[in-house]
């Protein structure tokens, strides 16, 4: 005969996951911060690894209850060899436990900080805490998945043990022993007056009080056989699943790979690109994500091609727009998508085709988005960053960033795709 044995507890075989659960939530800010920080140093394959965090000592101190000066106690020294019963010992300098505290005393020795590892989860759900696509709506309806909510739908009469609605329940019970037992206490109440009043009498056949006596206790036992809470009385919450729309979108990545843009530059858009790849994959489940480069010629690419291909070029912008709302006319037209685009360039453009850029934005690309983020690559302004500045002041869902170091890829992530505040 096979056994199985399933483990259903929720820590599992890791009986310690619930401090560290705790620990987490407790020092969730120092987490965070340090997660940042982790961001900038690393490699483009080990951006969503686990990492090994830091916390200053004095961060994760816990306060301690020790003796202050004064007073009288009694304490067991064992092995004392010293000491006699009445003697008085000195108290240490400075009064409590005598100890130092947690700083590096005068030969310079000191406590570390406090290292531990986090996992990949762990740091991917630090990594996106209050991130979201702006501005994403709820479009339509699924056929082929749709998403479900449950809602309350009132009371059934089967159900659940775990779904009993005791005051429901408890409610139906009292209507029906009042409706099995009115008629028989209106009688019984009845023959009670009536019994107290030849009880009253002076001359009061017995036979007669016998027979009232008998047919209250008859009457009374009938009582007793309405049952205080019948299986007919018991009462579930009842919960049904209705459709809810659901969010589609489109994310366009845009990347330039002229020339003008070298290994550095390339480097800070992949990474940029790679932290919307994971948030989108990791947050949303009906997103498309279409990959064009562009250099003189804009081209549709898959995903590995859009990360490690090498072709270079002269700088045409506009040829990436023009792309992009080509394949929106061609896939994604009707009010069901949720249409968002992220461009990275080092913002070098012929002064002619950036003022194109600028038109595409305003009259064919941004009353089809519901959010455009450009991302500059290079300190410099150059001729496209002052166009797009005009299209910036003009839409609000339209943001703009430089970045110009690894370090600062995550605050302007974060500052572009926050979570909005109101709805």
């Amino acid at each position: 005969m096979l056994h199985q044995v399933i483990d259903r507890r929720l820590s599992g075989k890791n009986k310690s996951i619930g401090n560290r659960e705790r620990f987490l939530r407790r020092y969730k800010e120092q987490i965070r911060d340090a997660v940042r920080k982790a961001v900038g140093d690393r490699s483009i394959r080990d951006i969503e690894e686990g990492t090994d965090i830091t916390l200053p000592r004095r961060d994760v101190s816990e306060p301690v209850f020790n003796h202050g000066p004064g007073g009288s106690r009694e304490m067991v020294h064992p092995g004392n060899q010293e000491y006699v019963r009445g003697d008085r010992i000195a108290r240490p300098p400075g009064g409590g436990s005598g100890s130092g505290g947690n700083g590096a005393s005068s030969d310079g020795s000191g406590e570390d900080d406090f290292v531990f590892r986090i996992s990949r989860e762990e740091f991917m759900n630090y990594f996106f805490d209050d991130l979201a696509l702006p501005r994403l709506i709820r479009t339509q309806l699924l056929a082929d998945a749709p998403e479900w909510k449950s809602r309350r739908a009132g009371f059934v009469s089967e159900g659940n043990p775990t779904s009993l609605h005791v005051v429901r329940s408890m409610r139906v019970a009292l209507g029906r022993r009042i409706a099995m037992g009115g008629d028989a206490r209106v009688e019984l109440r009845a023959l009670e007056e009536h019994l107290a009043q030849l009880l009253r009498l002076d001359h009061t056949p017995p036979a007669e009080v016998a027979a009232l006596q008998a047919e209250i206790e008859v009457l009374k036992l009938r009582l007793k056989r309405v049952p205080f809470l019948d299986p007919f009385d018991l009462r579930y919450r009842n919960r049904v699943k209705e459709p809810v729309p659901t969010s589609k979108a489109a994310m366009f990545c845009l990347m330039d790979v002229s020339g003008s843009m070298d290994e550095a530059r390339k480097d800070l858009a992949k990474r940029f690109f790679i932290l919307l790849y994971l948030f989108l994959t990791r947050h949303y489940q009906q997103t498309d994500v279409i990959f064009i480069r562009h250099h003189t010629q804009a081209a549709e690419v898959t995903e590995d091609e859009f990360f490690h291909a090498t072709e270079s070029g002269g700088t045409v912008v506009s040829s990436a727009l023009t792309l992009m709302h080509e394949i929106i006319q061609a896939r994604y037209t009707g009010g069901g998508w949720n249409i968002y685009g992220a461009q990275a360039s080092d913002g070098d453009n012929w002064q002619q085709d950036s003022s194109k850029c600028r038109e595409l934005l305003d009259s064919k690309l941004l009353p089809l988005c519901r959010y455009f983020a450009y991302v500059q690559v290079a300190d410099e302004d150059q001729n496209l960053w002052e166009e797009y500045t005009q299209v910036r002041d003009a839409n609000v869902h339209f943001a703009m960033q430089k970045i110009v170091t690894p370090s600062q890829i995550f605050p302007v992530f974060r500052d572009l795709f926050k979570k909005a505040t109101t709805p």
